[in-house]
Formats: structure tokens, sequence, C-alpha cells
């Protein structure tokens, strides 16, 4: 720990260094990349973290890339990405021209809108061309500050960064949207201790009073800044304890306010230098625009740069580098020594000052540069039409160039800015769809109240109408306004030579679509049937999906997605993931095709698409996902996300027969579902307490449940996820003496083309035919289901046949019975579902098989101890906190905290502590 004895601003950090450090050790090793986020208050030193680990990945020759976040910045979109990268794409030779092309439409130095796509492969194309030179460290220093644009790209870097020698160190506050839904190693960098604390002021300040130091600890309450800055302001006396000290300081913003007092001491002409240095945007710091304003336009511009600014500039600029509030580096921007101080500066103007900074700020900069409207918005007062049509303008084009977020600020200036009340409303109406876009669905919500105050002019209802709908459906879970405003909407849309919106119609289409799936409403289907010519074929392979599936379908939409372009598929995303899941489809992994950059209401489909898949096709170990993407969902506001993803856990839960667990998920999102008339959550609901019934072997109540969804032999085209019931609703017919009932509901199956629908389908048709075969065909029927195309990816549907298999082999004394039952207990087992692979042990025990006991593995279950469980209770008996098992195994410290809930009570302990000795005696091995 040599650099914590070097620099006395690391006392009390041991801890984060080590972990810095392993971070960089790991990728200078070739063992792959990591991505740490430092989470704290202002001043409590994650900057000074970053510039350690900047120093040390400077010794071991890493190439360093640094973004700094900052609050006048948050609206220039792709700003903080051109921070980091602009200096390796000038020297790349590597990038194909696309790539390139993205790049430069991105930070706006070339014409036309960048795909989603693009922005992020290209900056990954861009640091893996990097990362062959040299390790990569990229730090991001102030990410609550950077704009959503850059936050976006940087979080598709870090969660592709595990295979590249790149390290990515992230400073953010504990609010911030990075703090809350990056799935990074997250480091809380908390105030000191006090011993630490007064470490670090006695190692700054040593000959301070011991009444001081007293009094200088109680204030700075543990913040390294504080400790540094409080003392300084106090008289040589004050800190000697001859005079006595000032009143004590308010709390909240005290240390902006140590700053502003300094700044106090400024003369007027180095406080007006130091705010236009603080509200410039970073293309106007690097290129001098700023110091041109300083000059007020009078010099010119070559007399602007470092080192000929004038006596004046330069004797203020001394001025404040000798007081320690910023400094002119080679390149000339201005530095500031905290983010605080910059924050600080702006905060101390007036309303007036910080006007005319910014006027001449917009002054100094060409009549074409995006970055003078920003200032001339933000210099304006009084209404000002044709500044308003302008920011209207840039903010549609900032979101054609992906930059949604940043384009609703633009537009929400705008609207501030219009004289006509009707052209407020109309401004505010795009900014609500284009922050709902962006992922700031909150901030939807609440323009949406804003607007539905006032009156909404009748050329923008549609529009309205889905701003509406979007906060409605993902974030209060209320789907009443869907059927009561799209259908309109469509109406008025599909009319000859109306205004579109820029494609509107096919989003409206799809969130009335949703909505009828998750409720059934039958105005709403009715709606979507008149309008589907309207839609492109991917919406009217949607809407048939979900009404009348049929065969080839699957095929179908496999077509469609193959014949897009990366764009069409970025605007039809939902649309095609909503099609496969009513199908229960992963063929073709269409999930994978949208894993670039998209904001979060893409990505949110996305993952609930992969946690289904990973339920249909045997991927139980990743079950646990499910529950932290419902935690990033409702941190987000988008409930109806988090909702979705509570039920998909419940199909591993019912799966494994955790009744329990399933009773659980079932009372947290019952009502709300029941609310929501979400037919669809609460039909599944019941498949699932069938499922889970079926597991315990209670046939005769799953058949109940399973009758509560489609009666035996009545099956429609519509309601795809019926057709799913086959093989379970057959199933607990022949076991509870139904077979007439299963042979009609497979009839019906048949009739309808179930098998069509997709692999899946075709193979639940067909293991439900051999569960009810006759004997004389039995053999047959299991044999045409094993050879149905891809049976062996349905690893759980599969197990379960094979083990109907396996009993009717046994019961008839035939061969064979071993080898199948075998087969399905691994399967049962590697799942950790335990009822099914007790049955399995009951057959092969009546077969005559010993059924040795497997080696303990990820399924092993002491104490009846899931897989999951099993790995928590191992890392918690070593000492570990909820938080370190989480980053390990990429849980939240709230799931780590609830599986231990149910572990002690399996163990039979109540502590901690008593974990080592118990895990000892279930598996004579060492926990350690």
């Amino acid at each position: 720990m040599a650099h914590d004895r070097q620099d006395p601003a690391l006392v009390g950090r041991q801890r984060e260094t080590e972990l810095l450090t392993a971070a960089l050790e790991r990728a200078a090793d070739g063992a792959g990349g990591a991505t740490v986020l430092l989470r704290g208050e202002a001043g409590v030193g994650k900057s000074t973290l970053l510039a350690r680990v900047e120093r040390s990945a400077r010794e071991r020759g890493f190439t360093v890339l640094r973004a700094v976040g900052a609050e006048a910045e948050t609206d220039l979109a792709f700003g903080a990405l051109h921070q980091a990268l602009w200096s390796l794409l000038q020297r790349s030779d590597a990038l194909s021209a696309h790539q390139r092309d993205a790049l430069e439409s991105a930070f706006g130095g070339r014409s036309g809108p960048p795909s989603g796509f693009a922005v992020g492969a290209a900056a990954l194309a861009l640091l893996d061309e990097a990362v062959r030179t040299a390790p990569v460290l990229l730090l991001l220093d102030d990410l609550h500050w950077i704009d959503s644009s850059s936050t976006t790209v940087f979080g598709f870097l870090h969660r592709r960064c595990a295979d590249l020698p790149l390290v990515i160190v992230g400073a953010t506050r504990p609010d911030g949207t990075a703090a809350q839904t990056w799935q990074a190693e997250a480091v809380d960098v908390r105030a000191l201790p006090r011993a630490d604390a007064a470490a670090l002021l006695g190692t700054c300040y040593p000959e301070l009073a011991a009444t001081t130091r007293d009094r200088v600890l109680a204030e700075a309450d543990g913040n390294p800044l504080a400790l540094v800055e409080l003392p300084r302001q106090l008289a040589a006396a004050q800190q000697r304890g001859v005079a006595p000290l000032p009143d004590r300081l308010p709390l909240g913003r005290r240390l902006e306010r140590l700053f502003a007092d300094r700044l106090a001491a400024l003369t007027p002409e180095a406080g007006r230098l130091l705010l236009l240095g603080a509200l410039a945007t970073g293309p106007d710091l690097s290129s001098g625009v700023w110091l041109r304003a300083v000059a007020g336009g009078d010099t010119p511009e070559a007399d602007a740069t470092p080192g000929a600014t004038g006596d004046d500039v330069r004797a203020n600029l001394e001025r404040i580098e000798s007081d320690g509030l910023a400094r002119l580096d080679a390149a000339g921007q201005l530095v500031f020594r905290h983010p605080l101080a910059r924050t600080a500066v702006v905060s101390a103007a007036s309303d007036a000052a910080r006007r005319e900074a910014h006027r001449a700020l917009a002054g100094a900069l060409a009549p074409g540069d995006p970055g003078r409207l920003v200032h001339e918005a933000a210099a304006a007062l009084l209404p000002d039409e044709d500044l308003a049509h302008r920011l209207q303008e840039a903010g549609r084009d900032l979101a054609q160039r992906g930059g949604d977020a940043e384009g609703a600020l633009l537009l929400e200036r705008a609207a501030a800015l219009s004289p006509s009340s009707c052209d407020r409303v109309r401004r505010l109406t795009w900014a609500a769809v284009m922050a709902a876009r962006g992922g700031q669905l909150r901030h939807t919500a609440a323009l949406v109240e804003e607007l539905k105050a006032g009156t909404v002019p009748q050329d923008v209802a549609p529009l309205f109408a889905y701003a509406v709908v979007y906060a409605d459906q993902s974030h209060h879970v209320d789907f009443a306004s869907s059927a009561a405003l799209l259908p309109t909407a469509l109406d008025t849309l599909a009319a000859p030579g109306a205004d579109t919106f820029g494609g509107l119609v096919e989003q409206v289409f799809f969130k009335l679509l949703l909505a009828a799936s998750y409720t059934d409403d039958p105005w709403a289907w009715r709606a979507l049937h008149r309008h589907r010519d309207a839609v492109s074929e991917a919406g009217r392979l949607c809407l048939r999906a979900w009404t009348d599936p049929g065969p080839g379908v699957a095929d179908a939409l496999l077509a469609v997605a193959e014949g897009m372009t990366q764009e069409q598929e970025a605007g039809a995303a939902w649309l095609l993931l909503w099609t496969a899941a009513a199908l229960d489809c992963p063929e073709g992994d269409l999930w994978q095709r949208f894993t670039g950059l998209h904001g979060y209401a893409t990505q949110g489909s996305v993952a609930k698409a992969k946690s289904h898949q990973d339920f249909l096709l045997g991927h139980w170990e990743r079950a646990e996902v499910c529950l932290r993407e419902a935690e990033i969902a409702d941190e987000l506001g988008y409930h109806t996300n988090g909702l979705m993803f509570r039920q998909y856990y419940a199909h591993f839960l019912a799966g494994r027969g955790d009744e329990a667990g399933l009773a659980e998920i079932a009372r947290a999102i019952g009502p709300v579902a029941a609310r929501a008339r979400m037919r669809f959550v609460l039909d599944r609901l019941t498949h699932l307490r069938g499922l889970a019934a079926l597991a315990h072997g209670r046939h005769e109540e799953a058949y109940g449940h399973f009758c509560e969804l489609t009666p035996p032999g009545r099956l429609t085209g519509g309601r795809p996820w019926q057709h799913a019931l086959v093989l379970d609703l057959v199933t607990a017919a022949v076991h509870t003496g139904r077979r007439e009932e299963a042979l009609a509901h497979l009839a019906a199956a048949r009739a309808v083309g179930s098998a069509g629908f997709s692999g899946r389908h075709a193979f639940l048709v067909a293991a439900a035919t051999a569960v009810a075969a006759e004997d004389d065909g039995a053999e047959d029927a299991y044999r045409a289901a094993y050879a149905v195309p891809g049976a062996e990816r349905w690893a759980f549907d599969l197990a379960r046949l094979r083990l109907a298999h396996g009993s009717w082999l046994r019961r008839r004394h035939r061969a064979g019975a071993r080898e199948v039952l075998r087969a399905a207990h691994h399967v049962f087992r590697r799942l950790a579902a335990e009822p099914w692979a007790l049955r399995c042990e009951e057959e092969l025990r009546a077969a005559g098989d010993a059924v040795v006991p497997q080696q303990r593995g990820p399924a092993a279950e002491p104490s009846g101890l899931t897989g999951q469980e099993l790995r928590i209770a191992r890392l918690a008996a070593t000492g570990l906190t909820n938080k370190e098992i989480g980053r390990q195994l990429q849980l939240s410290p709230r799931t780590v905290a609830a599986h231990l809930y149910k572990i002690f009570p399996k163990l039979g302990i109540t502590s901690r502590a008593a974990l080592a000795h118990a895990l000892g005696q279930e598996l004579g091995a060492d926990v350690g």
C-alpha cells in the first residue's frame, strides 16, 4: 500500500484501492476485463480514487481514457462518449467505414443519424482495436451527470468488457441512473470512520489545535473533502485555537458554500471567467471558445489562446489557480479542482449573471453551432418563437441520432419559450414521448399529468394518447386508457393525408396489441383487426400470432427477421419479440439481435424474452436473473416489467415444485394483475399452480387448475398460451382416469393445428399423444415424440416425457426403463427440480436400481437446499457479506438475504456463525 502512504487523501481507502488494483492486474495479465462502480456522496473521495487508479494504470502501461460529466452538459448527446473516444478515433486505422461514420455522426462531425446499433458496436470495435496494443482503462467521473446517450453506450460496453483487457471505473452519486441499473461490481465509498478521518486531518494539518481538530471532525462527519477544505477557511489564530471558531456551518450544501465563500473573495472579472468556464460545454472548453467569450469579442481569436490571453485574463487565472479552485491545462481547458467547485460557481452566480454568461458563450460560437442554441436558450428570459422552433428542430434531430432523452430536454426548453399555449402543449407532448423512448419513464408520467391539467390541441391528440398509454401501461400498470384512447388514435393516424408523426401508427398498434394480449379486451382486438393493413408485415404477423397462429407462423417470423436491416430491426424489436413470446418460440435466438445499443424500453423486452427462453431451454441456474431484472425495472419506474419478470421467475418455482415460493410471488403480483385485469398473468399463475401440483403428484388438483383455463376438448385459435397446456392437461387427465378427456383434448389440438405453431408446440403435442396412448401404440408414440426435431432443447419437458416413458416401461416389465429414468433423473437434478427427481428415484427403486447418490454438484441439496442456496450458504460461511456474495453471484443484496432467510431453517440454525459447521456436517467438506 505504498500509494496510500504517499497520498494522505487515500487514508482509510484500503478496501477500495485493493479492489481497483485487482481489476487492473486481471486485465494486465490477460484474464479479462471488469467494471467497478464507485458510489458515494459528493466529496467522499471518488475522484481521488479515480486519480489513484489512473496513476497505477499508467505505471502498468495502460492506455487511459477519461470522460467527466458536468451538469451543464447533460443535454449534449454523446458528449461524454466524445471525450472518452475521440483520441482513439483520430488514430484508428482498423474501423470499417460504416463504424467510423457511425461514431463521427454521433459526435456531430458528419451529417446523418447513426443507427443505435452502430454507435455501440463501433465503440466496442474501437476499444477492441485499442486493447491489441495495451490494456485500456476507461474512467467515467460524475457518471450521474453524463448525458443519457453516452451512459447507454458505456452501459453497453461494460456488459461486454469481460473478455477484453478493459477496465471501466465509474464514479457516481448513489441516486445516479448507473448506480441503480448497472450490473457492475459496485463499491460504496462511505464517509471515513473517525479514526481514519482524524489521521487524514492530522496529516494535512499537523499544527491544528485539539479543540479546532475536534470541531472540524464533527463538522466534516467523515467527508474527506470537508476535512481538507474546512480548515482552509479558518484564520491562523483559529487554527491554533487562539481565536474563537465561527458558528457551525449548515448541513446539506455546506461544501458548495465553502467554495462560494472563496468565490466571493475573487474580483468580478475572475468570477466571470470562472462562470464562463463552468457553463461552457466540453467542445466550448477545449476549443478556446470560452476564452473568446471572456474577451467579450473584443480580442482577436488568435489572441484568445492559452499563453496569449492578455495580462488581465492571465492574472485572473493565476489567482484562481492559487486559490485551488481551477487551473488551465495545456489544451486550454479549464479544469476544476472538484466538481463541487464547478457547481458552486454556477450556484453562487445570480440569474442575470448566468444569462449574461450564456449570451457571451453563444456570441462566441458560429450561428450554426448546436452549442450556440443551448446557450441562447439558457440566456432567454422572455418567450421567443424563433428560438423555440430552433430548439424543437434540434431536439428532433437529437432523437434521430439516438439521443431521445436529450431531445426531450430541448423540447421542454422550447415549450417554456413558446408564446402560444397550444405550441407549448404540442412541444411538451413531444417531450413526453421522447422521454419515454429515452428510458425516462417517471419523467414522462410527470409530463403527462401536467398535460392532462390543460387542453391538448386536436392535431397532436394521437401523440398525446400514445404518451398517456405509455405511462399507464409501463409505469402505472393500468391498461384502461389503452382501449379507451388507442383505437381512436389509430383511426386518426390511418386517415388519408394524416400526420403520422414519423411512423407512430406502428407504435400505437403495438401498444394496443400489448394491452389486448394482456387483458383480452374485445374492443382492442376489433380495432387491431380493423387497422391491420396500416402496419408492416411484422405488425400483421404479431397480431396473427396472438389471435390465430396456425401452422407456419414461426417460420414466417424468422423469415421476416432475416429480411430486415439492423435499422428496421431496431424499430420492430418489440413486435418480433412479442410474436416469439406468443409461440414459445426461441428459434433463431431473436433476442440476441437486439442486445446492442437500445434504451431500457427495448432492453427490458430483450431481458424478458431471455428469461422465458432460459426456462424453456433448461437454463434454470439463471432463474435469479429474473429477480434482479425485476428490481432494476422497478427502480426505473417500469413496474409492469417488474411484474412480468416476477411472473417469469414463478415458472422456475413451479417447475421445481416450490409451492411456498410460488405463493409468495402470487401474493406480490396477483392483486396488481387483477386490478389491471391482466388475464394473461392471472391465467399463467393458475397454470403454474397446476404445474406445481403435478410436481408433487396431486393430479386431481392439477386437473382442476388446468380446466379453469381450457376445458378438455375445447381449443380455439386465440390465446396461444392455452395451447401450451396440452401436455400438462393430458398428463393430469390420464393420471386421474380421464383418458377420454385427454384424447378429446388431443383431438382439439390437432384440429386447430397446435403442433404447427412452433417447435415446442410440436413436441408438446407429440409428448401428450404418447402419454395418452393405449398400450399397443404407446412405444411408437414415445419414439415419435423423441424424434420431433429439436426435442432435446426442451430439457424440462423432455425429462417429464422420459419419466412417463420409464414408468410405463417399468410397469409393463419391459427393457430400457432404468436407462430412460436415469436420464430424466439427471436432468431433474441439474434443474434442482427435487420433487420430480424424487419421483424418478421411486421409479428406479421399483425397477431394482439402487439409485447411487450422485457426487455433490451445483444442484446438490443438503437438507433440501437448492443449488443457488448451497452456493450462497458456502460463500456466507466464509464470512462474506450479502453485498460481497451478490457481487460474486450477480445478485442483489436483498435477494441474497431472502435466500439466507430460507437456508437457516433448512439447516436447523439461526445465525451465520453456525453455517460452516452445518455445511461441514452435511457435506463432509471444507467450506472454505
